[in-house]
Protein backbone atom coordinates (compact mmCIF):
# COMPACT_ATOMS: atom_id res chain seq x y z
CA UNK A 1 0.00 0.00 0.00
CA UNK A 2 1.09 3.66 -0.95
CA UNK A 3 -0.13 7.11 0.71
CA UNK A 4 -1.13 8.96 -2.22
CA UNK A 5 -3.10 12.35 -2.82
CA UNK A 6 -6.13 12.69 -4.55
CA UNK A 7 -9.19 14.84 -5.03
CA UNK A 8 -12.42 14.28 -7.31
CA UNK A 9 -10.72 15.57 -10.53
CA UNK A 10 -7.38 14.63 -10.25
CA UNK A 11 -5.26 10.76 -10.74
CA UNK A 12 -3.54 10.00 -7.33
CA UNK A 13 0.07 10.19 -6.60
CA UNK A 14 2.61 7.64 -5.32
CA UNK A 15 4.10 8.23 -2.09
CA UNK A 16 7.90 9.84 -2.20
CA UNK A 17 9.29 6.59 -2.27
CA UNK A 18 8.18 5.15 -5.53
CA UNK A 19 9.73 8.18 -7.15
CA UNK A 20 12.51 8.58 -9.70
CA UNK A 21 14.18 11.33 -9.46
CA UNK A 22 16.30 13.31 -11.67
CA UNK A 23 20.53 12.17 -11.13
CA UNK A 24 22.17 14.13 -8.14
CA UNK A 25 24.84 15.07 -11.14
CA UNK A 26 22.01 16.81 -12.84
CA UNK A 27 21.11 18.84 -9.98
CA UNK A 28 24.89 19.18 -8.57
CA UNK A 29 25.91 21.09 -11.95
CA UNK A 30 22.67 23.04 -11.68
CA UNK A 31 23.48 24.59 -7.88
CA UNK A 32 27.06 24.96 -9.76
CA UNK A 33 25.45 27.20 -12.04
CA UNK A 34 23.23 29.08 -9.43
CA UNK A 35 26.50 29.72 -7.49
CA UNK A 36 28.19 30.59 -10.85
CA UNK A 37 25.25 32.72 -12.36
CA UNK A 38 25.04 35.33 -9.02
CA UNK A 39 28.39 35.26 -7.77
CA UNK A 40 29.13 36.23 -11.52
CA UNK A 41 32.48 33.75 -11.24
CA UNK A 42 33.40 34.32 -15.04
CA UNK A 43 34.35 38.38 -13.72
CA UNK A 44 35.95 37.19 -10.83
CA UNK A 45 38.39 34.87 -12.68
CA UNK A 46 39.05 36.16 -16.14
CA UNK A 47 40.87 32.60 -17.41
CA UNK A 48 37.47 30.92 -16.36
CA UNK A 49 35.43 33.70 -18.00
CA UNK A 50 36.95 32.91 -21.43
CA UNK A 51 35.44 29.53 -21.44
CA UNK A 52 31.77 30.78 -21.88
CA UNK A 53 30.76 28.71 -18.86
CA UNK A 54 26.88 29.85 -18.72
CA UNK A 55 26.40 28.82 -22.16
CA UNK A 56 28.46 25.57 -21.40
CA UNK A 57 26.83 24.86 -18.16
CA UNK A 58 23.50 25.45 -19.75
CA UNK A 59 24.23 22.97 -22.53
CA UNK A 60 25.33 20.53 -19.94
CA UNK A 61 22.29 20.38 -17.70
CA UNK A 62 20.24 20.44 -20.85
CA UNK A 63 21.81 17.14 -22.35
CA UNK A 64 21.81 15.57 -19.14
CA UNK A 65 18.07 15.94 -18.90
CA UNK A 66 17.59 14.91 -22.48
CA UNK A 67 19.26 11.86 -21.08
CA UNK A 68 16.96 11.24 -18.58
CA UNK A 69 13.74 12.38 -20.37
CA UNK A 70 12.02 9.10 -20.04
CA UNK A 71 11.66 10.28 -16.27
CA UNK A 72 10.31 13.06 -16.72
CA UNK A 73 7.04 12.03 -19.13
CA UNK A 74 4.02 14.40 -18.29
CA UNK A 75 5.77 17.23 -16.54
CA UNK A 76 3.93 19.58 -18.34
CA UNK A 77 0.29 18.92 -17.67
CA UNK A 78 1.03 21.46 -14.66
CA UNK A 79 -0.53 24.32 -15.68
CA UNK A 80 2.14 26.97 -15.25
CA UNK A 81 4.66 24.86 -17.23
CA UNK A 82 1.43 25.23 -19.62
CA UNK A 83 1.19 29.00 -19.26
CA UNK A 84 5.16 29.81 -20.13
CA UNK A 85 4.90 27.16 -22.81
CA UNK A 86 2.03 29.28 -24.48
CA UNK A 87 4.34 32.58 -23.81
CA UNK A 88 7.35 30.49 -25.97
CA UNK A 89 4.72 29.32 -28.90
CA UNK A 90 3.67 32.96 -29.31
CA UNK A 91 7.19 34.58 -29.35
CA UNK A 92 8.30 32.18 -32.25
CA UNK A 93 4.87 32.39 -33.89
CA UNK A 94 4.67 36.62 -33.73
CA UNK A 95 8.06 36.96 -34.74
CA UNK A 96 7.83 37.52 -38.10
CA UNK A 97 5.08 40.28 -37.22
CA UNK A 98 6.87 42.27 -35.01
CA UNK A 99 8.78 45.44 -35.78
CA UNK A 100 12.02 44.26 -36.05
CA UNK A 101 12.60 39.95 -36.15
CA UNK A 102 16.40 40.95 -37.01
CA UNK A 103 17.41 42.02 -33.92
CA UNK A 104 15.11 40.11 -31.74
CA UNK A 105 17.13 36.92 -33.36
CA UNK A 106 20.34 38.50 -33.39
CA UNK A 107 20.92 40.32 -30.05
CA UNK A 108 17.61 39.03 -27.52
CA UNK A 109 17.27 35.81 -27.80
CA UNK A 110 20.25 34.44 -26.38
CA UNK A 111 19.24 36.71 -23.10
CA UNK A 112 15.65 35.64 -22.62
CA UNK A 113 17.15 31.89 -23.15
CA UNK A 114 19.43 32.63 -20.15
CA UNK A 115 16.06 33.83 -17.92
CA UNK A 116 14.01 30.96 -18.73
CA UNK A 117 16.17 28.04 -18.71
CA UNK A 118 15.93 29.08 -14.44
CA UNK A 119 12.06 28.13 -14.68
CA UNK A 120 12.88 24.87 -16.74
CA UNK A 121 16.05 23.53 -14.89
CA UNK A 122 14.36 24.07 -11.22
CA UNK A 123 11.18 22.60 -12.40
CA UNK A 124 12.41 19.46 -13.46
CA UNK A 125 15.67 18.70 -11.34
CA UNK A 126 14.62 20.11 -7.50
CA UNK A 127 12.07 17.14 -7.21
CA UNK A 128 12.74 16.18 -3.42
CA UNK A 129 12.74 18.19 -0.18
CA UNK A 130 16.15 17.67 0.61
CA UNK A 131 16.98 19.43 -3.10
CA UNK A 132 14.83 22.39 -2.18
CA UNK A 133 15.89 23.68 0.80
CA UNK A 134 19.52 23.12 -0.85
CA UNK A 135 17.95 25.61 -3.57
CA UNK A 136 16.98 28.27 -1.23
CA UNK A 137 19.87 28.09 0.86
CA UNK A 138 22.50 28.54 -1.79
CA UNK A 139 19.95 31.18 -3.33
CA UNK A 140 19.84 33.39 0.16
CA UNK A 141 23.33 32.79 0.61
CA UNK A 142 24.23 33.84 -2.72
CA UNK A 143 22.43 37.07 -2.51
CA UNK A 144 23.63 38.30 1.03
CA UNK A 145 27.06 37.93 -0.24
CA UNK A 146 26.28 40.42 -3.18
CA UNK A 147 25.12 42.83 -0.81
CA UNK A 148 27.52 42.32 1.95
CA UNK A 149 30.47 42.10 -0.45
CA UNK A 150 30.02 45.65 -1.70
CA UNK A 151 28.99 46.62 1.57
CA UNK A 152 32.39 45.29 3.09
CA UNK A 153 34.20 47.48 0.20
CA UNK A 154 32.48 51.20 1.04
CA UNK A 155 33.08 50.41 5.02
CA UNK A 156 36.78 49.59 4.54
CA UNK A 157 37.69 50.97 1.20
CA UNK A 158 34.83 53.89 0.47
CA UNK A 159 33.92 52.13 -2.67
CA UNK A 160 30.31 53.11 -4.00
CA UNK A 161 30.21 52.25 -7.66
CA UNK A 162 27.53 54.55 -8.56
CA UNK A 163 26.87 58.22 -7.89
CA UNK A 164 23.42 59.98 -9.31
CA UNK A 165 23.55 63.77 -10.25
CA UNK A 166 21.87 66.11 -7.75
CA UNK A 167 22.11 69.20 -10.32
CA UNK A 168 24.49 71.96 -10.34
CA UNK A 169 27.42 69.49 -11.35
CA UNK A 170 26.77 67.89 -8.06
CA UNK A 171 26.74 64.20 -7.47
CA UNK A 172 26.11 62.02 -4.67
CA UNK A 173 27.59 58.68 -4.38
CA UNK A 174 25.39 55.81 -4.47
CA UNK A 175 26.69 51.94 -3.46
CA UNK A 176 26.21 49.50 -6.57
CA UNK A 177 27.58 46.17 -6.80
CA UNK A 178 30.89 44.81 -5.82
CA UNK A 179 33.20 45.26 -9.38
CA UNK A 180 32.89 41.96 -10.19
CA UNK A 181 29.35 41.89 -10.21
CA UNK A 182 27.11 43.53 -12.90
CA UNK A 183 24.65 45.17 -10.59
CA UNK A 184 23.64 49.37 -10.53
CA UNK A 185 22.36 50.43 -6.76
CA UNK A 186 18.51 49.69 -8.22
CA UNK A 187 19.38 46.13 -8.82
CA UNK A 188 21.17 45.81 -5.56
CA UNK A 189 18.23 47.39 -3.49
CA UNK A 190 16.27 44.84 -5.51
CA UNK A 191 18.53 41.75 -4.33
CA UNK A 192 18.21 43.26 -0.84
CA UNK A 193 14.35 43.28 -0.50
CA UNK A 194 14.35 40.07 -2.39
CA UNK A 195 16.29 38.58 0.45
CA UNK A 196 14.81 39.99 3.30
CA UNK A 197 11.44 37.58 3.68
CA UNK A 198 13.38 34.61 3.72
CA UNK A 199 15.70 35.53 6.13
CA UNK A 200 12.31 36.87 8.30
CA UNK A 201 10.32 34.02 7.94
CA UNK A 202 12.52 30.81 7.67
CA UNK A 203 15.45 32.04 9.98
CA UNK A 204 12.97 34.36 12.36
CA UNK A 205 10.69 31.42 12.93
CA UNK A 206 13.55 28.72 13.43
CA UNK A 207 15.61 28.09 16.66
CA UNK A 208 17.29 30.32 19.26
CA UNK A 209 20.66 30.59 17.34
CA UNK A 210 19.16 31.24 13.75
CA UNK A 211 17.10 33.98 15.15
CA UNK A 212 20.32 35.83 16.49
CA UNK A 213 21.77 35.20 13.03
CA UNK A 214 18.78 37.09 11.61
CA UNK A 215 19.24 39.77 13.98
CA UNK A 216 22.81 40.17 13.17
CA UNK A 217 22.56 40.07 9.39
CA UNK A 218 19.31 42.21 9.37
CA UNK A 219 20.95 45.38 10.11
CA UNK A 220 23.98 45.59 7.54
CA UNK A 221 20.82 44.59 4.88
CA UNK A 222 19.13 47.66 5.96
CA UNK A 223 21.92 50.18 6.09
CA UNK A 224 23.03 48.71 2.66
CA UNK A 225 19.91 49.61 1.41
CA UNK A 226 19.94 53.63 2.58
CA UNK A 227 23.47 53.42 0.88
CA UNK A 228 21.92 52.60 -2.33
CA UNK A 229 19.60 55.19 -2.65
CA UNK A 230 17.49 52.92 -4.35
CA UNK A 231 13.42 54.76 -3.97
CA UNK A 232 11.66 51.45 -5.68
CA UNK A 233 13.74 49.11 -3.21
CA UNK A 234 12.28 51.44 -0.36
CA UNK A 235 8.96 51.01 -1.56
CA UNK A 236 9.71 47.57 -2.08
CA UNK A 237 10.79 47.26 1.60
CA UNK A 238 7.14 48.65 2.45
CA UNK A 239 5.13 46.18 0.29
CA UNK A 240 7.14 43.60 2.30
CA UNK A 241 6.96 45.07 5.83
CA UNK A 242 3.18 44.98 5.17
CA UNK A 243 3.06 41.59 4.80
CA UNK A 244 5.39 40.49 7.72
CA UNK A 245 3.16 42.94 9.43
CA UNK A 246 -0.22 41.18 8.54
CA UNK A 247 1.01 37.86 9.61
CA UNK A 248 2.75 38.94 12.64
CA UNK A 249 1.87 37.91 16.05
CA UNK A 250 3.29 40.42 17.94
CA UNK A 251 2.08 43.67 16.24
CA UNK A 252 2.57 46.37 18.87
CA UNK A 253 6.18 45.24 19.31
CA UNK A 254 6.88 45.23 15.51
CA UNK A 255 5.81 48.66 15.51
CA UNK A 256 8.18 49.54 17.87
CA UNK A 257 10.68 48.42 16.32
CA UNK A 258 9.81 49.39 12.91
CA UNK A 259 9.76 52.86 14.49
CA UNK A 260 12.88 52.57 16.27
CA UNK A 261 15.03 51.10 13.02
CA UNK A 262 13.53 54.09 10.63
CA UNK A 263 14.53 56.85 13.02
CA UNK A 264 18.08 55.09 13.65
CA UNK A 265 17.97 54.70 9.54
CA UNK A 266 17.21 58.50 9.15
CA UNK A 267 19.98 59.34 11.75
CA UNK A 268 22.70 57.38 9.67
CA UNK A 269 21.71 59.31 6.67
CA UNK A 270 23.47 62.16 5.29
CA UNK A 271 21.63 65.17 3.59
CA UNK A 272 21.67 63.89 0.15
CA UNK A 273 20.50 60.53 0.94
CA UNK A 274 17.61 61.84 3.61
CA UNK A 275 16.79 64.50 0.07
CA UNK A 276 16.98 61.05 -2.35
CA UNK A 277 14.06 59.70 -0.17
CA UNK A 278 12.02 62.32 0.86
CA UNK A 279 11.47 63.15 -3.08
CA UNK A 280 9.17 60.32 -2.70
CA UNK A 281 6.75 62.40 -1.11
CA UNK A 282 7.46 65.70 -3.01
CA UNK A 283 10.03 67.18 -0.20
CA UNK A 284 13.01 67.06 -2.10
CA UNK A 285 15.33 70.00 -2.59
CA UNK A 286 17.50 69.44 -5.17
CA UNK A 287 16.87 67.47 -8.76
CA UNK A 288 15.67 64.27 -7.42
CA UNK A 289 12.32 65.50 -6.74
CA UNK A 290 12.91 66.14 -10.97
CA UNK A 291 13.97 62.40 -11.70
CA UNK A 292 10.45 61.18 -9.91
CA UNK A 293 8.60 63.13 -12.04
CA UNK A 294 10.61 62.08 -15.06
CA UNK A 295 10.27 58.65 -13.89
CA UNK A 296 6.53 58.66 -14.10
CA UNK A 297 6.18 60.84 -17.58
CA UNK A 298 8.85 58.21 -18.61
CA UNK A 299 6.48 55.27 -17.56
CA UNK A 300 3.17 57.27 -19.36
CA UNK A 301 5.74 57.54 -22.66
CA UNK A 302 6.34 53.93 -22.36
CA UNK A 303 3.11 52.61 -22.32
CA UNK A 304 1.89 55.25 -25.17
CA UNK A 305 5.49 53.52 -27.36
CA UNK A 306 3.54 50.25 -26.95
CA UNK A 307 0.70 51.56 -28.36
CA UNK A 308 2.28 52.10 -31.37
CA UNK A 309 2.39 48.28 -32.03
CA UNK A 310 -0.43 46.96 -29.77
CA UNK A 311 -1.27 43.36 -31.24
CA UNK A 312 2.35 41.85 -31.23
CA UNK A 313 4.53 44.73 -30.21
CA UNK A 314 8.03 45.58 -31.42
CA UNK A 315 10.01 41.84 -30.55
CA UNK A 316 11.77 40.66 -27.86
CA UNK A 317 14.37 42.72 -26.26
CA UNK A 318 13.92 45.64 -28.08
CA UNK A 319 12.34 48.39 -25.68
CA UNK A 320 15.64 50.14 -25.92
CA UNK A 321 15.48 49.88 -29.79
CA UNK A 322 11.82 51.22 -30.24
CA UNK A 323 12.62 53.90 -27.64
CA UNK A 324 15.58 55.28 -29.64
CA UNK A 325 13.90 55.16 -32.74
CA UNK A 326 10.10 56.61 -32.05
CA UNK A 327 10.91 58.51 -28.77
CA UNK A 328 14.85 59.83 -29.24
CA UNK A 329 15.75 58.53 -25.95
CA UNK A 330 17.20 55.28 -25.31
CA UNK A 331 17.04 55.93 -21.34
CA UNK A 332 13.92 53.92 -20.20
CA UNK A 333 11.84 54.07 -17.12
CA UNK A 334 12.37 49.83 -16.35
CA UNK A 335 9.01 49.00 -15.89
CA UNK A 336 8.00 45.68 -16.62
CA UNK A 337 4.54 45.99 -18.20
CA UNK A 338 5.46 48.67 -20.66
CA UNK A 339 8.29 46.44 -21.68
CA UNK A 340 5.59 44.00 -21.71
CA UNK A 341 3.50 45.48 -24.19
CA UNK A 342 6.28 47.33 -25.97
CA UNK A 343 7.55 43.98 -27.10
CA UNK A 344 4.80 41.62 -27.07
CA UNK A 345 1.86 43.38 -27.52
CA UNK A 346 -1.72 43.02 -25.96
CA UNK A 347 -1.42 39.47 -26.51
CA UNK A 348 1.79 38.68 -25.38
CA UNK A 349 1.46 40.99 -22.33
CA UNK A 350 -2.05 39.01 -21.48
CA UNK A 351 -0.22 35.43 -21.54
CA UNK A 352 2.70 36.87 -19.42
CA UNK A 353 0.50 38.84 -16.83
CA UNK A 354 -1.83 35.21 -17.12
CA UNK A 355 1.19 33.19 -16.12
CA UNK A 356 1.97 34.96 -13.21
CA UNK A 357 -1.94 34.59 -12.12
CA UNK A 358 -1.33 30.94 -12.56
CA UNK A 359 1.97 31.47 -10.04
CA UNK A 360 -0.31 33.36 -7.86
CA UNK A 361 -3.04 31.22 -7.19
CA UNK A 362 -0.96 27.75 -6.49
CA UNK A 363 0.50 30.17 -3.63
CA UNK A 364 -3.33 30.28 -2.58
CA UNK A 365 -3.56 26.56 -3.50
CA UNK A 366 -0.41 25.72 -1.07
CA UNK A 367 -1.58 27.90 1.53
CA UNK A 368 -4.80 25.72 1.50
CA UNK A 369 -3.15 22.27 1.90
CA UNK A 370 -0.40 24.07 4.39
CA UNK A 371 -3.36 24.91 6.33
CA UNK A 372 -5.19 21.17 6.23
CA UNK A 373 -1.89 19.35 6.40
CA UNK A 374 -0.77 17.06 8.96
CA UNK A 375 2.29 16.31 7.08
CA UNK A 376 6.28 16.46 8.33
CA UNK A 377 8.04 19.93 7.96
CA UNK A 378 4.65 21.54 8.06
CA UNK A 379 6.15 24.87 9.74
CA UNK A 380 9.09 25.21 7.11
CA UNK A 381 6.20 24.90 4.21
CA UNK A 382 4.20 27.33 6.52
CA UNK A 383 6.75 29.69 6.60
CA UNK A 384 8.25 29.70 2.96
CA UNK A 385 4.86 30.12 2.05
CA UNK A 386 4.66 33.49 3.63
CA UNK A 387 8.02 34.28 2.59
CA UNK A 388 7.06 33.33 -1.25
CA UNK A 389 3.68 35.40 -1.38
CA UNK A 390 5.12 38.45 0.46
CA UNK A 391 8.49 38.06 -2.47
CA UNK A 392 5.48 37.79 -4.92
CA UNK A 393 3.62 41.17 -4.26
CA UNK A 394 6.87 42.67 -3.84
CA UNK A 395 8.02 41.22 -7.00
CA UNK A 396 4.63 42.78 -8.57
CA UNK A 397 5.11 45.93 -6.90
CA UNK A 398 8.90 46.31 -8.02
CA UNK A 399 8.15 45.64 -11.66
CA UNK A 400 6.49 49.16 -12.12
CA UNK A 401 10.60 50.32 -11.26
CA UNK A 402 12.41 47.22 -13.09
CA UNK A 403 12.45 45.37 -16.42
CA UNK A 404 11.63 41.51 -16.26
CA UNK A 405 10.70 39.61 -19.40
CA UNK A 406 14.07 38.59 -20.24
CA UNK A 407 15.18 38.73 -16.24
CA UNK A 408 15.92 35.59 -14.04
CA UNK A 409 13.76 36.86 -11.41
CA UNK A 410 9.95 36.04 -12.12
CA UNK A 411 11.42 32.74 -14.39
CA UNK A 412 13.20 31.13 -11.15
CA UNK A 413 10.61 32.44 -8.80
CA UNK A 414 7.56 30.14 -10.54
CA UNK A 415 9.70 27.56 -10.90
CA UNK A 416 10.70 27.52 -7.40
CA UNK A 417 6.43 27.67 -6.63
CA UNK A 418 6.08 24.60 -8.57
CA UNK A 419 8.53 22.26 -7.25
CA UNK A 420 6.79 23.95 -3.70
CA UNK A 421 3.51 23.07 -4.53
CA UNK A 422 4.48 19.71 -5.28
CA UNK A 423 6.59 18.85 -2.10
CA UNK A 424 3.45 19.87 0.04
CA UNK A 425 1.15 17.60 -1.65
CA UNK A 426 3.65 14.54 -1.93
CA UNK A 427 3.67 15.22 2.06
CA UNK A 428 0.72 15.33 2.70
CA UNK A 429 -0.28 12.26 4.50
CA UNK A 430 -3.86 12.28 4.30
CA UNK A 431 -5.48 10.86 0.91
CA UNK A 432 -6.85 7.73 -0.28
CA UNK A 433 -5.39 4.21 -0.55
CA UNK A 434 -4.07 2.88 -3.44
CA UNK A 435 -2.61 -0.89 -4.23
CA UNK A 436 0.84 -0.06 -5.69
CA UNK A 437 0.17 -3.08 -8.45
CA UNK A 438 -3.21 -1.27 -9.85
CA UNK A 439 -1.18 1.22 -11.40
CA UNK A 440 2.31 1.79 -12.81
CA UNK A 441 4.63 3.90 -11.01
CA UNK A 442 5.26 6.92 -12.91
CA UNK A 443 8.97 7.62 -13.29
CA UNK A 444 8.38 11.20 -12.39
CA UNK A 445 5.49 10.91 -9.83
CA UNK A 446 7.04 13.63 -8.08
CA UNK A 447 5.88 16.26 -10.91
CA UNK A 448 2.85 15.07 -12.30
CA UNK A 449 -0.91 14.05 -11.72
CA UNK A 450 -1.01 15.75 -8.31
CA UNK A 451 -4.38 17.99 -7.85
CA UNK A 452 -4.08 20.69 -10.66
CA UNK A 453 -6.51 23.89 -10.96
CA UNK A 454 -6.17 26.05 -14.00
Amino acid sequence: MANVISNAKSVPVLSSGNRSTASTFSFGIYVFFLIDFFLHLSARFPAYGVMRPTLILILIISLSLFLQRERFKGWTKDPIVYSLGMLLIYIIVSLPLVEWPGSVIKNNVGDFVKAVVFFYFTVLLVDTEKRLKILFFVFVVCQVFRVFEPLFLNLTEGYWGSSTHLGHGEFSQRLAGAPSDVINPNELGFVIVTVIPFLHYILGSWNLKARLLYIIILPPLIYALILTQSRGAFVALLVIGFFIFKESKRKMMLIVVTIAIALLGWQVMNDEQKDRYLSLVGKSETSNAASVDGRIQGMFREFSLGLERPIVGHGLGTTPEAKTHILGSRQASHNLYAELLIELGFVGSFIFISFLVKVYRRLVDSSKTILTSRGENNNFYMNLNKALIAVFWMYAAYSFNYWGLSQYYWYFFAGSVVVFYRMINLHEPSGLLQEESSRPANRFSNLVDVPQKR
